[in-house]
């Protein structure tokens, strides 16, 4: 069954660390959090409820399913002053140990319910692109171990990372979610996650979609051609466009296409809640016929 564009959207922009918050006045009683200035500063957690308006509403801890939670942060401004939402996963794994997936801007309240599912052990950046947040997470938690994926390394040299994500590593969490790196795309390296419990498969930037009306003039025009306003979430055609081993990523993709996926969750979209292999068996059927 296809989603609906616009009934939720979150994610983590392809930035250059400018976090943007623009809209109306609320009252902080009701958890709404609404600015009109552009700014660097690298804080609050919001999410977007209405592109129509651009307010930005706090968000908490929402359950995605067995064990996992999503939050979202502030808006992000990528290349060419492309606006991106933030969104992270959170999943609990059999030890109470947390796993965090892309974190967005961390904040009290973030932080005051994390500590009620259990202990932040695992940050996990997915790709090299999504690195805004994470010195801040690995400050705020310093016990909790650093995961890279493929690139970031070379990226963030003032991070020590514990763990390189590779097709062949065989980390702590592994008996509980799978992952499969999508090498080959000179763009970024994603690593895609498979939470078997929850059923739900994570992207970062592989997948995307936003409502009709979320960019603007030219800016709205390459969204369209890239595929980032398809009546489902899709992937970008700058990053089929970016595959130059096309082997290495058809193998990766029918490798992802065999999990029993229920559920599809991404930085940048609306998350699949029903039929997610068939889903994704669509969005990838460029790459696999």
């Amino acid at each position: 069954m296809p989603v609906i564009p616009g009934e939720e959207i979150g994610g983590a922009g392809l930035g250059n660390g400018s976090v943007h918050d623009s809209g109306c006045n609320a009252s902080s009683q009701s958890g709404k959090l609404c600015m009109s200035r552009h700014t660097n500063v690298r804080g609050r957690h919001e999410s977007f409820t209405s592109w129509m308006s651009r307010c930005v509403v706090m968000t908490k801890l929402e359950e995605f399913g067995p064990e996992i939670w999503i939050a979202s942060g502030p808006q992000v401004t990528a290349a060419l002053g492309f606006n991106y939402p933030t969104r992270m996963a959170v999943i609990r794994l059999a030890d109470g140990e947390l796993f965090v997936w892309s974190p967005v801007a961390l904040s009290d309240e973030l932080k005051t319910e994390l500590a009620s599912l259990g202990s932040v052990r695992h940050l996990v950046t997915p790709n090299s692109l999504h690195d805004l947040f994470i010195a801040s997470w690995k400050q705020a938690y310093p016990e909790a171990r650093l995961y890279a994926a493929p690139g970031l390394q070379q990226k963030r040299r003032d991070l020590a990372f514990d763990a390189e994500v590779t097709d062949e590593a065989i980390l702590p969490w592994t008996s509980e979610i799978a992952h499969i790196v999508m090498a080959g795309n000179v763009i970024t390296t994603e690593v895609v996650f498979f939470h078997a419990k929850s059923g739900t498969v994570l992207f970062t930037d592989l997948l995307q979609q936003f409502p009709p009306r979320w960019f603007r003039g030219w800016r709205a025009l390459i969204a369209k051609w890239d595929l980032m306003l398809a009546f489902e979430p899709s992937v970008p055609r700058k990053f089929r466009l970016a595959f130059t081993d096309r082997k290495a990523a058809r193998a990766a993709a029918e490798r992802l296409l065999s999990w029993p996926a229920e559920k599809v969750l991404m930085a940048h979209g609306t998350p699949v809640r029903t039929d997610g292999r068939a889903f994704l068996k669509r969005a990838f059927r460029w790459l696999t016929r």
